[in-house]
């Protein structure tokens, strides 16, 4: 199979929406499979709705969508038994201590009971849930809760994995611990689609990625690809009372907090910064960011925005 998931000319446009606007237009996207693809973009880009289509938890408006080789509409029951899902606005029971949570989604998987007792031993581990094992969720913090379901989703034998906004409320140090999970299930080779509102997460983690805005995907490839599209692939920050005019012939320029951001070509980067540092003035240089990229293609920061809400209308389960 050259691909986890297939998609073309995918359409959703929920019944209460506005007319013309849609929460999915005319997407296509391919994901290999064994790699991490990340989704990015602003709150209602239309991240989680491809997520819930892809889990078959949404049914299309229109176009197609092959997830392992099975179609949505048609074969969700296929689809079901080989993924694992962190939605993003899912709670573990409360009621159950924080080993049982992982060990009764084994089993609802039909995992063998000594298998399902193993995993979820390793798993706790990995993500050093242990010392919590018998505490009740209800007694967790957020934090932990959030760790207990990407707990229960890495236990499991799925080959593809939807992890939407997996890190959100976690300190560095758990958001790191849920990185090299996410790094072993790379190495079992599992596919794994990730949304985040972490630019620096979906770099580190995605060997591919898509950035959709109203709906459309705007961009796609590597990082490196994505960065080759830019005019401008250098960005230069100088600090001090500099003369913006004196930096337009190097590129673009930008006011930041103490001085200038320039977004220039290579040779006028090296050229930029040679003569930033012959005048005394404090500089750091390198390529430019996703963040930088999102900019330019969308215009508008991702920066401090809430996590994407769930829309007004009701989940539909996909017709049989």
């Amino acid at each position: 199979m050259d691909h986890a998931l297939r998609a073309r000319g995918l359409v959703k446009r929920y019944p209460r929406a506005p007319p013309g606007t849609y929460a999915l237009s005319e997407v296509d996207l391919e994901i290999p499979p064994g790699v991490t693809f990340g989704l990015i973009g602003r709150n209602g880009a239309g991240k989680t709705t491809f997520v819930r289509i892809a889990a078959t938890q949404l049914e299309p408006t229109g176009g197609q969508l092959e997830v392992l080789g099975f179609d949505v509409r048609e074969q969700p029951r296929e689809i079901r038994t080989r993924i694992a899902c962190i939605p993003q606005e899912s709670r573990p029971l409360y009621f159950l201590r924080t080993e049982e949570v992982v060990y009764l989604y084994l089993k609802m998987r039909g995992v063998d009971p000594t298998d399902a007792r193993r995993r979820t031993r390793d798993v706790l581990s990995e993500l050093e849930l242990e010392p919590y094992r018998r505490q009740l969720v209800s007694n967790l913090s957020g934090g932990l809760r959030r760790r207990a379901l990407v707990a229960m989703v890495f236990a499991s034998d799925a080959e593809l994995l939807f992890l939407d906004e997996p890190t959100t409320g976690l300190d560095p140090l758990a958001r790191r611990q849920v990185w090299e999970a996410i790094r072993h299930a790379i190495r079992e080779h599992r596919t794994i689609v990730l949304t985040t509102h972490y630019l620096d997460e979906a770099e580190a983690l995605s060997a591919r990625l898509a950035l959709i805005d109203k709906g459309r995907v705007m961009l796609s490839g590597t990082a490196e690809e994505l960065r080759a599209r830019m005019p401008y692939p250098y960005r230069v920050t100088i600090a001090g009372p500099i003369d913006p005019e004196a930096l337009r012939p190097y590129g673009r320029v930008t006011p930041v907090e103490g001085g200038h951001l320039v977004f220039a070509r290579e040779t006028d980067a090296r050229e930029l910064a040679r003569w930033s540092l012959e005048h005394g003035y404090r500089l750091s240089l390198g390529p430019v960011s996703l963040e930088d990229i999102f900019l330019e293609i969308v215009g508008r920061p991702l920066i401090g925005i809430e996590d994407e809400e769930a829309p007004e209308e009701p989940v539909e389960a996909p017709r049989r």
